[in-house]
C-alpha cells in the first residue's frame, strides 16, 4: 500500500507542473491570438489559422515601434503619450503600466540588482530587488535611501520598502534565480 501511495504522490508531483505549464501556455496563446485574431476571423472566413492573431499582433507592434522613430508618427505618439499623462485617473493607470513595462524591457531595467537586507533588531534577512537608487525626487528627506521590492512567496504581489542604502547589500545572484528562490519559498535553491 505504501508503494502505491508513494507512486501516486510521485505521479502528482510529475503531472501537475506539466499540466499547469501547458494550461498557462495555452491560455496565453489564446489570449494573445485573440487580440487581433478576433478582428481577422470574419475576414478570413474558413481560412483562419490559429496563431495568425499572434503573428499579426507582433507585426503591428513592430510596425508601431518603427513608426515611433519617424518624425510625424513619432510626434503623434508623443502627443498621445502626453495626453494620457494629463487625464485624471487614466494618468495613474498609464504611468504604472508604462513604468512596469519599462522596468522589464526598457533601457532602465529594474529588478537587475539583487540585494539582501537585515530587518532591524534581528538577524532575519530578506532578498529583494532595487527598483530605484534615487527616491529623493519622490520625497527629498529620503536622499540616502533606495526603493527595494520584496516579492511574496507563491504570489506575484510584494512590498516596496524604502531602505537606507548603507543597510543594503548587493549580492552576486542572477535576478531570475533570486526571483525563483523567493517565489518558491526557497525550494528552488541551486545546489
Amino acid at each position: 500500500m505504501k508503494l502505491l501511495a508513494r507512486s501516486f504522490i510521485n505521479g502528482v508531483l510529475t503531472v501537475i507542473p506539466i499540466v499547469l505549464v501547458v494550461y498557462v501556455v495555452y491560455k496565453l496563446f489564446v489570449f494573445f491570438d485573440s487580440i487581433l485574431g478576433n478582428f481577422l476571423k470574419p475576414y478570413l472566413n474558413h481560412h483562419y489559422i490559429p496563431g495568425i492573431g499572434i503573428l499579426t499582433t507582433m507585426v503591428a507592434i513592430t510596425a508601431l515601434g518603427w513608426l515611433s522613430t519617424k518624425f510625424i508618427t513619432g510626434t503623434i505618439i508623443k502627443l498621445i503619450d502626453h495626453l494620457l499623462t494629463k487625464i485624471p485617473f487614466v494618468k495613474t493607470i498609464y504611468s504604472v503600466i508604462k513604468d512596469t513595462v519599462n522596468s522589464f524591457i526598457g533601457d532602465k531595467k529594474s529588478f537587475s540588482k539583487v540585494v539582501t537586507f537585515t530587518f532591524p533588531g534581528t538577524e532575519i534577512k530578506s532578498i529583494g530587488f532595487i527598483t530605484s537608487d534615487d527616491v529623493e525626487g519622490f520625497y527629498s528627506p529620503l536622499q540616502d535611501h533606495a526603493a527595494v521590492y520584496i516579492p511574496q512567496t507563491f504570489q506575484v504581489a510584494g512590498f516596496t520598502f524604502l531602505i537606507p542604502k548603507d543597510q543594503i547589500e548587493v549580492i552576486d545572484v542572477k535576478p531570475e534565480d533570486a526571483m525563483k528562490f523567493v517565489l518558491s519559498g526557497g525550494m528552488a535553491s541551486q545546489k
